[in-house]
C-alpha cells in the first residue's frame, strides 16, 4: 500500500485485492446497514464513519482486520462478551481473516455506538 494520501474510503479499498478489498467493503457495509445516516471519512489516513461522534474505524493488515473506536466506546464494553475471543485493546479489536467477519455483531455494535454519540450529545448540548 503505496499511497498515503486518501481522499475517500474508496481510495482506501483500492489499494487492496482480493479477500482485503471485500472483507473492508463487508464491514463498511455492515456498519452503513446498521447506520445509514453515518457519513464516510478519511481520518488518520483509514475509513472512519462518524454520526454525533466516531462509530468505528476500518483498517486490514496482514492476517487481520481491525475494527476501532476512541475510548470510551460504548459497543466495547456492551458486547465485550461476545468480544472475548477476539484480542483486543481498549480502542480496538482484532478480527482475523481466519474466521469469518462477525457482521451482524458489528452492525449491532455499531447501532449502541451511535446511540452513545447522539446521547452524548444531546447531553452536552443539554448543558450549553
Amino acid at each position: 500500500m503505496a499511497k498515503t494520501d486518501f481522499k475517500t474510503v474508496d481510495e482506501y479499498i483500492a489499494t487492496f485485492d482480493g479477500e482485503d478489498a471485500a472483507g473492508l467493503q463487508a464491514l463498511r457495509k455492515a456498519i452503513l446497514a446498521a447506520v445509514p445516516e453515518a457519513e464516510e471519512r478519511i481520518s488518520y489516513q483509514i475509513p472512519a464513519f462518524h454520526h454525533h461522534g466516531w462509530i468505528f474505524y476500518i483498517s486490514a493488515y496482514k492476517a487481520h482486520f481491525n475494527l476501532s473506536c476512541p475510548p470510551p466506546s460504548a459497543a466495547f464494553e456492551t458486547f465485550k462478551d461476545e468480544l472475548a475471543e477476539y484480542k483486543m485493546t481498549k480502542s480496538a479489536v482484532r478480527l482475523p481473516k481466519s474466521k469469518p467477519l462477525p457482521l451482524d455483531l458489528i452492525g449491532r455494535m455499531a447501532k449502541v455506538q451511535a446511540k452513545a454519540n447522539a446521547e452524548r450529545e444531546a447531553t452536552k448540548a443539554g448543558k450549553k
